[in-house]
Protein backbone atom coordinates (compact mmCIF):
# COMPACT_ATOMS: atom_id res chain seq x y z
CA UNK A 1 0.00 0.00 0.00
CA UNK A 2 1.29 2.91 -0.81
CA UNK A 3 1.75 6.25 1.59
CA UNK A 4 1.95 9.97 1.31
CA UNK A 5 2.19 11.98 3.79
CA UNK A 6 -1.15 13.95 5.01
CA UNK A 7 -0.99 17.69 5.11
CA UNK A 8 -2.27 19.97 8.16
CA UNK A 9 -1.23 17.07 11.43
CA UNK A 10 0.68 18.03 14.08
CA UNK A 11 2.71 15.23 16.02
CA UNK A 12 1.86 14.40 19.76
CA UNK A 13 3.13 12.73 23.06
CA UNK A 14 3.26 8.65 22.50
CA UNK A 15 3.44 8.81 18.31
CA UNK A 16 0.00 10.16 18.18
CA UNK A 17 -1.14 12.73 15.71
CA UNK A 18 -4.07 15.39 15.89
CA UNK A 19 -5.33 15.79 11.96
CA UNK A 20 -6.56 18.92 11.08
CA UNK A 21 -8.22 18.54 7.97
CA UNK A 22 -11.79 17.74 8.42
CA UNK A 23 -13.80 19.30 11.24
CA UNK A 24 -13.78 15.89 13.80
CA UNK A 25 -9.94 17.09 14.30
CA UNK A 26 -9.22 13.40 14.85
CA UNK A 27 -6.89 12.13 17.52
CA UNK A 28 -5.11 9.01 15.82
CA UNK A 29 -3.20 6.87 17.59
CA UNK A 30 0.22 4.81 15.75
CA UNK A 31 -0.95 1.94 13.47
CA UNK A 32 -4.89 3.40 13.60
CA UNK A 33 -6.41 5.58 11.08
CA UNK A 34 -9.10 8.67 11.01
CA UNK A 35 -12.75 8.37 11.57
CA UNK A 36 -12.07 8.69 7.44
CA UNK A 37 -10.78 5.20 7.30
CA UNK A 38 -8.04 6.70 4.43
CA UNK A 39 -5.71 8.75 7.00
CA UNK A 40 -3.20 6.82 9.04
CA UNK A 41 -0.69 7.08 11.54
CA UNK A 42 2.52 5.40 10.91
CA UNK A 43 5.16 5.41 13.58
CA UNK A 44 4.06 9.10 14.45
CA UNK A 45 3.48 10.30 11.08
CA UNK A 46 -0.08 10.77 9.18
CA UNK A 47 -0.25 9.77 5.88
CA UNK A 48 -2.83 9.69 2.96
CA UNK A 49 -3.83 5.84 1.96
CA UNK A 50 -5.58 7.40 -0.98
CA UNK A 51 -3.07 9.49 -3.02
CA UNK A 52 -3.59 9.13 -6.76
CA UNK A 53 -5.97 6.14 -6.36
CA UNK A 54 -8.91 7.02 -8.33
CA UNK A 55 -12.00 4.82 -7.41
CA UNK A 56 -14.19 6.78 -10.27
CA UNK A 57 -13.25 9.07 -12.76
CA UNK A 58 -15.86 10.60 -15.65
CA UNK A 59 -15.94 13.53 -17.88
CA UNK A 60 -19.69 15.18 -16.42
CA UNK A 61 -21.42 18.09 -17.39
CA UNK A 62 -20.72 21.11 -14.97
CA UNK A 63 -24.90 21.28 -14.09
CA UNK A 64 -24.42 17.89 -12.59
CA UNK A 65 -22.50 18.99 -9.41
CA UNK A 66 -24.90 20.95 -9.91
CA UNK A 67 -23.36 24.32 -10.48
CA UNK A 68 -25.77 26.26 -12.62
CA UNK A 69 -24.25 29.81 -12.32
CA UNK A 70 -20.52 28.91 -12.68
CA UNK A 71 -18.82 28.17 -16.39
CA UNK A 72 -22.68 26.89 -17.52
CA UNK A 73 -21.95 24.16 -20.50
CA UNK A 74 -18.49 23.49 -19.42
CA UNK A 75 -17.80 19.77 -19.01
CA UNK A 76 -15.46 18.69 -15.88
CA UNK A 77 -13.46 15.80 -15.57
CA UNK A 78 -14.75 14.07 -12.18
CA UNK A 79 -12.11 12.14 -9.83
CA UNK A 80 -13.24 10.78 -6.31
CA UNK A 81 -10.83 8.57 -4.25
CA UNK A 82 -12.47 5.83 -1.69
CA UNK A 83 -13.68 7.12 1.88
CA UNK A 84 -15.13 10.04 3.45
CA UNK A 85 -15.89 11.57 6.93
CA UNK A 86 -19.57 11.16 6.98
CA UNK A 87 -21.63 8.19 7.69
CA UNK A 88 -24.64 8.70 5.45
CA UNK A 89 -27.23 6.28 5.58
CA UNK A 90 -28.66 7.69 2.44
CA UNK A 91 -25.58 7.69 0.80
CA UNK A 92 -26.08 7.01 -3.31
CA UNK A 93 -21.96 6.58 -3.62
CA UNK A 94 -21.63 4.10 -0.48
CA UNK A 95 -19.81 1.64 -2.21
CA UNK A 96 -17.00 3.69 -2.61
CA UNK A 97 -17.14 6.30 0.08
CA UNK A 98 -18.27 3.64 2.50
CA UNK A 99 -15.45 1.07 1.48
CA UNK A 100 -13.28 -0.01 4.46
CA UNK A 101 -10.72 -1.98 2.25
CA UNK A 102 -8.88 1.02 0.18
CA UNK A 103 -9.02 0.76 -3.37
CA UNK A 104 -8.61 2.46 -6.50
CA UNK A 105 -6.18 2.95 -9.77
CA UNK A 106 -3.22 4.65 -10.36
CA UNK A 107 -4.17 8.21 -11.65
CA UNK A 108 -1.34 10.51 -10.88
CA UNK A 109 -2.38 14.47 -11.04
CA UNK A 110 -0.39 14.98 -14.34
CA UNK A 111 -2.40 12.17 -15.70
CA UNK A 112 -5.87 13.94 -14.57
CA UNK A 113 -4.96 17.15 -16.05
CA UNK A 114 -3.23 15.14 -19.19
CA UNK A 115 -7.11 13.07 -19.82
CA UNK A 116 -9.08 15.89 -18.93
CA UNK A 117 -7.47 17.85 -21.93
CA UNK A 118 -7.89 15.47 -24.43
CA UNK A 119 -11.53 14.50 -23.36
CA UNK A 120 -12.12 18.65 -24.28
CA UNK A 121 -12.56 19.03 -20.51
CA UNK A 122 -12.61 22.98 -18.88
CA UNK A 123 -11.89 21.79 -15.52
CA UNK A 124 -11.78 19.13 -12.78
CA UNK A 125 -14.23 18.29 -10.07
CA UNK A 126 -13.13 16.81 -7.28
CA UNK A 127 -16.66 15.02 -6.02
CA UNK A 128 -18.73 11.73 -5.64
CA UNK A 129 -16.78 10.80 -2.30
CA UNK A 130 -15.97 13.87 0.10
CA UNK A 131 -13.25 15.85 -1.47
CA UNK A 132 -11.87 17.05 1.43
CA UNK A 133 -10.10 13.91 3.15
CA UNK A 134 -8.60 13.63 -0.19
CA UNK A 135 -6.87 16.82 -0.29
CA UNK A 136 -3.18 16.27 -1.22
CA UNK A 137 -4.53 14.48 -4.30
CA UNK A 138 -7.07 17.09 -5.04
CA UNK A 139 -4.52 19.76 -4.27
CA UNK A 140 -1.81 18.66 -6.17
CA UNK A 141 -4.44 18.04 -9.32
CA UNK A 142 -6.11 21.65 -8.78
CA UNK A 143 -2.22 23.40 -8.79
CA UNK A 144 -1.38 21.72 -12.37
CA UNK A 145 -5.06 22.38 -13.56
CA UNK A 146 -4.87 25.97 -12.89
CA UNK A 147 -1.27 25.95 -14.47
CA UNK A 148 -3.05 24.89 -17.69
CA UNK A 149 -6.13 27.35 -17.34
CA UNK A 150 -8.23 24.66 -16.22
CA UNK A 151 -11.00 25.84 -12.80
CA UNK A 152 -11.22 23.49 -10.57
CA UNK A 153 -14.52 22.52 -8.21
CA UNK A 154 -15.32 20.38 -4.91
CA UNK A 155 -18.66 18.77 -4.03
CA UNK A 156 -18.51 18.97 -0.33
CA UNK A 157 -20.29 18.28 2.80
CA UNK A 158 -18.28 21.20 4.22
CA UNK A 159 -17.20 19.55 6.76
CA UNK A 160 -13.63 20.99 6.69
CA UNK A 161 -11.71 22.96 8.96
CA UNK A 162 -10.78 26.64 7.93
CA UNK A 163 -7.43 25.91 7.72
CA UNK A 164 -8.18 22.86 4.98
CA UNK A 165 -10.33 25.94 3.26
CA UNK A 166 -7.30 28.47 3.15
CA UNK A 167 -4.95 25.20 2.00
CA UNK A 168 -6.98 25.05 -1.25
CA UNK A 169 -8.65 28.18 -1.73
CA UNK A 170 -5.65 29.10 -3.89
CA UNK A 171 -6.81 26.84 -6.56
CA UNK A 172 -10.15 26.28 -5.88
CA UNK A 173 -12.73 28.25 -8.16
CA UNK A 174 -16.21 27.06 -7.17
CA UNK A 175 -17.38 24.97 -3.97
CA UNK A 176 -21.19 23.15 -3.87
CA UNK A 177 -21.59 22.40 -0.74
CA UNK A 178 -24.04 19.65 0.13
CA UNK A 179 -26.68 19.72 3.31
CA UNK A 180 -28.94 17.73 4.45
CA UNK A 181 -32.40 17.46 6.04
CA UNK A 182 -32.01 21.51 6.32
CA UNK A 183 -29.18 21.32 8.73
CA UNK A 184 -30.91 19.88 11.13
CA UNK A 185 -28.42 18.82 13.64
CA UNK A 186 -30.34 15.91 15.30
CA UNK A 187 -30.64 14.66 11.75
CA UNK A 188 -27.16 15.08 11.32
CA UNK A 189 -26.81 12.97 14.47
CA UNK A 190 -29.13 10.50 13.30
CA UNK A 191 -28.56 9.83 10.07
CA UNK A 192 -24.97 10.31 8.93
CA UNK A 193 -23.12 10.45 12.56
CA UNK A 194 -22.03 14.35 12.56
CA UNK A 195 -21.76 15.33 15.74
CA UNK A 196 -22.30 19.35 15.14
CA UNK A 197 -22.88 20.73 12.27
CA UNK A 198 -21.60 24.32 12.98
CA UNK A 199 -17.86 24.09 10.95
CA UNK A 200 -20.26 23.50 8.28
CA UNK A 201 -21.40 27.09 8.46
CA UNK A 202 -17.77 27.94 9.55
CA UNK A 203 -16.13 26.56 6.32
CA UNK A 204 -18.92 28.31 3.70
CA UNK A 205 -17.94 31.88 5.69
CA UNK A 206 -14.00 30.76 5.05
CA UNK A 207 -14.82 30.14 1.32
CA UNK A 208 -16.68 33.14 0.88
CA UNK A 209 -13.52 34.97 2.36
CA UNK A 210 -11.56 33.47 0.05
CA UNK A 211 -13.38 34.37 -3.33
CA UNK A 212 -14.66 30.98 -3.80
CA UNK A 213 -18.12 30.78 -5.74
CA UNK A 214 -20.26 28.87 -3.99
CA UNK A 215 -23.73 27.34 -4.75
CA UNK A 216 -25.65 25.15 -2.17
CA UNK A 217 -27.71 21.87 -1.97
CA UNK A 218 -30.59 20.71 0.75
CA UNK A 219 -31.33 16.74 0.41
CA UNK A 220 -35.06 17.08 1.26
CA UNK A 221 -35.43 13.62 3.03
CA UNK A 222 -39.64 13.21 3.48
CA UNK A 223 -40.95 13.01 6.86
CA UNK A 224 -37.66 13.01 9.17
CA UNK A 225 -35.94 15.65 7.00
CA UNK A 226 -38.14 18.20 4.98
CA UNK A 227 -38.86 20.53 8.13
CA UNK A 228 -40.22 23.86 6.18
CA UNK A 229 -38.89 26.06 9.17
CA UNK A 230 -35.34 24.46 8.90
CA UNK A 231 -35.40 25.29 4.94
CA UNK A 232 -36.82 28.75 5.56
CA UNK A 233 -33.70 29.27 8.32
CA UNK A 234 -31.04 27.81 5.44
CA UNK A 235 -32.60 30.03 3.33
CA UNK A 236 -32.22 33.03 5.39
CA UNK A 237 -28.60 32.39 6.68
CA UNK A 238 -27.49 32.14 3.25
CA UNK A 239 -29.12 35.31 2.16
CA UNK A 240 -27.90 36.84 5.01
CA UNK A 241 -24.23 35.76 4.80
CA UNK A 242 -23.71 34.17 1.47
CA UNK A 243 -25.72 36.79 -0.06
CA UNK A 244 -29.32 36.59 -1.51
CA UNK A 245 -27.83 35.76 -5.56
CA UNK A 246 -26.26 32.75 -3.80
CA UNK A 247 -28.05 29.65 -5.84
CA UNK A 248 -29.88 27.08 -3.43
CA UNK A 249 -30.37 23.77 -5.03
CA UNK A 250 -33.15 21.73 -3.51
CA UNK A 251 -32.89 18.30 -4.10
CA UNK A 252 -35.41 15.58 -4.21
CA UNK A 253 -34.53 12.51 -1.97
CA UNK A 254 -34.34 8.73 -3.93
CA UNK A 255 -33.88 5.82 -1.62
CA UNK A 256 -30.33 4.10 -1.62
CA UNK A 257 -27.88 2.13 0.83
CA UNK A 258 -29.94 1.91 4.20
CA UNK A 259 -32.54 3.46 3.48
CA UNK A 260 -34.32 1.43 0.39
CA UNK A 261 -37.64 1.85 2.03
CA UNK A 262 -38.17 5.29 2.33
CA UNK A 263 -39.95 6.78 0.02
CA UNK A 264 -39.25 9.55 -2.63
CA UNK A 265 -39.91 12.95 -1.91
CA UNK A 266 -42.97 13.75 -3.11
CA UNK A 267 -43.18 16.90 -5.86
CA UNK A 268 -45.55 18.93 -4.18
CA UNK A 269 -43.58 18.88 -0.55
CA UNK A 270 -40.04 19.96 -3.29
CA UNK A 271 -42.59 22.98 -4.77
CA UNK A 272 -43.27 23.90 -0.77
CA UNK A 273 -39.75 24.03 -0.45
CA UNK A 274 -38.86 26.07 -3.13
CA UNK A 275 -41.89 28.55 -2.58
CA UNK A 276 -40.25 28.79 1.43
CA UNK A 277 -36.97 29.36 -0.11
CA UNK A 278 -37.86 31.98 -2.45
CA UNK A 279 -40.20 33.80 -0.38
CA UNK A 280 -37.02 33.91 2.34
CA UNK A 281 -35.57 36.29 -0.04
CA UNK A 282 -32.90 33.70 -1.94
CA UNK A 283 -33.19 34.89 -6.41
CA UNK A 284 -31.67 31.67 -7.26
CA UNK A 285 -34.15 28.61 -5.94
CA UNK A 286 -33.59 25.78 -8.32
CA UNK A 287 -35.22 21.97 -7.87
CA UNK A 288 -33.11 19.46 -8.71
CA UNK A 289 -33.83 15.66 -9.34
CA UNK A 290 -37.65 16.07 -11.16
CA UNK A 291 -36.49 16.42 -14.76
CA UNK A 292 -38.65 19.30 -16.95
CA UNK A 293 -40.09 20.92 -13.37
CA UNK A 294 -40.11 24.42 -14.32
CA UNK A 295 -37.96 25.57 -10.74
CA UNK A 296 -34.63 24.02 -12.89
CA UNK A 297 -34.64 27.10 -15.30
CA UNK A 298 -33.11 30.19 -14.21
CA UNK A 299 -35.52 33.45 -14.26
CA UNK A 300 -34.67 37.33 -14.03
CA UNK A 301 -35.47 38.12 -10.58
CA UNK A 302 -36.22 41.37 -11.52
CA UNK A 303 -38.62 41.13 -14.33
CA UNK A 304 -39.36 37.39 -13.90
CA UNK A 305 -37.99 36.70 -17.49
CA UNK A 306 -36.95 33.49 -18.29
CA UNK A 307 -33.53 33.77 -19.06
CA UNK A 308 -31.96 29.70 -19.09
CA UNK A 309 -33.98 27.01 -20.11
CA UNK A 310 -32.59 23.47 -18.98
CA UNK A 311 -33.65 20.34 -18.67
CA UNK A 312 -32.15 17.94 -16.71
CA UNK A 313 -28.61 18.77 -17.25
CA UNK A 314 -28.78 20.15 -20.20
CA UNK A 315 -29.54 23.34 -21.50
CA UNK A 316 -32.05 24.13 -23.58
CA UNK A 317 -32.46 27.86 -24.40
CA UNK A 318 -29.89 30.81 -23.48
CA UNK A 319 -31.48 34.34 -23.24
CA UNK A 320 -29.15 36.62 -21.53
CA UNK A 321 -27.26 39.00 -23.12
CA UNK A 322 -23.74 39.38 -24.26
CA UNK A 323 -22.72 41.08 -20.43
CA UNK A 324 -25.20 38.46 -18.65
CA UNK A 325 -28.24 40.75 -18.34
CA UNK A 326 -31.77 39.93 -18.69
CA UNK A 327 -32.99 40.92 -22.72
CA UNK A 328 -36.53 42.32 -21.16
CA UNK A 329 -35.39 44.88 -18.42
CA UNK A 330 -31.25 44.25 -18.41
CA UNK A 331 -31.09 43.04 -14.81
CA UNK A 332 -27.32 41.34 -14.37
CA UNK A 333 -27.59 37.61 -13.78
CA UNK A 334 -24.58 36.44 -11.54
CA UNK A 335 -22.98 34.31 -13.60
CA UNK A 336 -19.16 33.16 -12.78
CA UNK A 337 -17.16 32.07 -15.84
CA UNK A 338 -18.79 32.35 -19.50
CA UNK A 339 -21.30 30.10 -21.28
CA UNK A 340 -19.34 26.64 -23.00
CA UNK A 341 -21.53 26.25 -25.82
CA UNK A 342 -21.88 22.09 -26.58
CA UNK A 343 -22.08 20.10 -29.51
Amino acid sequence: MSLHEAMLYEKQKDNKVKCYLCARRCLISDSATGFCLVRKNEGGGLYSLVYAKAVSAAVDPISKKPLSHFNPGALVMSIAAAGCNFRCQFCDNWMVSQEREVTGKHFPPAEVVKAARERNCQGISYTYTEPTIYMEYAYDTAKLAHQVGFFNTFVTNGYMTPEAVRTIAPYLDAATVDFKGGGDPDFYKSFSSVPTVEPIYESLKELRRNGVHIEITNLVVPKIGDSMNRIREMATWIKETLGPDTPFHLLRFHPDYKMTTAPATTVEVMEKSYMTARNAGLNYVYIGNVPGHPAENTYCPRCNELVIKRYSFEITKWNLTKEMGCPVCGHGIPIKGKLHPTG
